[in-house]
């Protein structure tokens, strides 16, 4: 059910939420967080949809706060969504044109949930320093970004690396889960030989390929090499050889699902390496509410160091 209130206020937004409610039991009580999305009118639906997705293992109210450039008539316009258009949550778009657009803390702070947390994300372009510069950002204990999906992946990764605040993370981070754990486990296996140097592989305006590069060079203290100019025209990382002294392991992506292990003296294991979605990315986002120091780490002193 999709309710429209256009031209309201945020306290006309609450009491509708109160009667829905009252009337229906459709807007429940149980939350375990706030999720407020910062992006562009127009630019809402797939935001909404993963978010909606992942509310199934997090139920939460999402917030969507959509804005649009300066110039246009100052007036909010409001959706309220429950029931099968909102997943396990309660969804609410507001938006916001014109100047009424600048006080967005304002505009959420009324129906924030009492007492839980606030993840605020931005699915695409942000702000340099969320935590200390913006609203929506001081209100979060968590700050997601998306740098894969800027005009500049490699620019904006470096920006959010000089404004990092404990609490920032990235879904170029979080797309490298997959990568590190089978990463991890084939040097969990023999013959233990320390690694020498390694490689990765990915394409130009993959920001996931320099992090996962940072994040082996901090964890083996070896030299990494970063190559984006492999030939090879995909998206996202396409391999990573670790260099020992009795032969390599190496991780290659060879399907856009299928990675192809090999090891010398060991036959080829193919493994299963999907690319995450939004969808899974919030979800295993919005399972810790607490800094991730390894990421925070990694975009500091890695991509400090050279990568």
């Amino acid at each position: 059910m999709i309710i429209d209130l256009p031209d309201t206020t945020t306290s006309q937004v609450s009491k509708k939420l109160v009667t829905i409610r009252e009337e229906g039991g459709a807007v429940a009580l149980g939350r375990v967080l706030t999720l407020v999305i910062a992006t562009a009118i127009g630019a809402e639906e797939e935001a909404i949809e993963a978010a909606n997705e992942a509310s199934r293992e997090h139920p939460m109210r999402i917030i969507v706060v959509s804005t649009n450039g300066a110039g246009e008539q100052n007036r909010l316009d409001a959706e309220i969504r429950v029931g099968g258009d909102a997943g396990a949550s309660e969804v609410i778009v507001l938006r916001a044109h014109g100047d009424t657009a600048r006080d967005q803390q304002g505009l959420v702070t009324g129906l924030l949930l009492p007492d839980a947390p606030v993840v605020t994300w931005w699915p695409g372009e942000c702000p340099d320093q969320r935590a200390c510069d913006t609203p929506l950002g001081r209100i979060a204990q968590r700050r997601i970004t998306d740098s894969g999906a800027a005009d500049d992946p490699v620019g904006m990764l470096r920006r959010l690396a000089d404004h990092y605040e404990p609490g920032d993370t990235d879904f170029a981070w979080t797309r490298l889960t997959l990568w590190r754990a089978q990463l991890a486990a084939a040097l969990d296996q023999p013959p233990y030989e320390p690694i020498t140097s390694a490689e990765v592989s990915g394409a130009p305006d993959s920001p996931s390929t320099l992090l996962l590069a940072a994040w082996l060079r901090r964890q083996l203290q070896v030299p990494v090499t970063v190559d984006v100019a492999d030939g090879n025209p995909t998206s996202g990382i396409h391999r990573v050889v670790l260099h020992r002294a009795t032969g390599a392991v190496r991780l290659e992506r060879v399907q856009p699902a299928v990675a192809q292990l090999s090891q010398a003296g060991q036959p080829t294991h193919e493994l299963s390496l999907p690319r995450r979605g939004l969808r899974e990315c919030l979800a295993e986002e919005l399972r810790r509410l607490d800094p991730d120091d390894v990421y925070g780490d990694v975009l500091r002193s890695g991509l400090d160091a050279g990568v």
